[in-house]
């Protein structure tokens, strides 16, 4: 059964993310992991990586109740606020198919400056969709 990785913070729960994970399960049976890189929140001058942590331990229980809700197969973690090495965490205890990478659109998503979903393709050499959630979303 094929694993699918998801990498998504602000964007969890996002209609477009969710469209996405409903046609893979539409493919066949498949699990999901969800990595939520502990990246600092925007609205904050000020945080502390406690603080980045439990935001984002607080979406990825959101999402994981939110699929396990639809009868996904569905794990998940905390990752690095740096989101290639919460993805590189994340490779190096599990075996992947493939990646989903959600990300706020192009001029608002740092991810997308770095490139990130196309990096992690090159780098792993798994398919990636990249999904775009509309900033109405976060």
């Amino acid at each position: 059964m094929p694993t699918i990785l998801i990498v998504a913070n602000q964007t969890l729960g996002g209609e477009a993310l969710t469209e996405c994970i409903e046609k893979r399960r539409r493919l066949g049976p498949c699990s999901f992991y969800v990595v939520v890189p502990a990246t600092p929140p925007k609205e904050h001058l000020t945080w502390t990586e406690g603080e980045a942590r439990a935001i984002a331990a607080q979406r990825l229980e959101g999402c994981l109740d939110q699929l396990r809700a639809t009868g996904a197969d569905v794990e998940g973690e905390v990752g690095d606020a740096n989101p290639m090495l919460a993805v590189a965490d994340a490779m190096n205890h599990h075996e992947f198919d493939a990646v989903i990478v959600a990300t706020l659109p192009a001029g608002l998503s740092r991810w997308l400056k770095l490139s990130l979903p196309d990096r992690i393709a090159r780098r792993y050499g798994l398919p990636v969709d990249h999904v775009v959630v509309a900033p109405s979303h976060v």
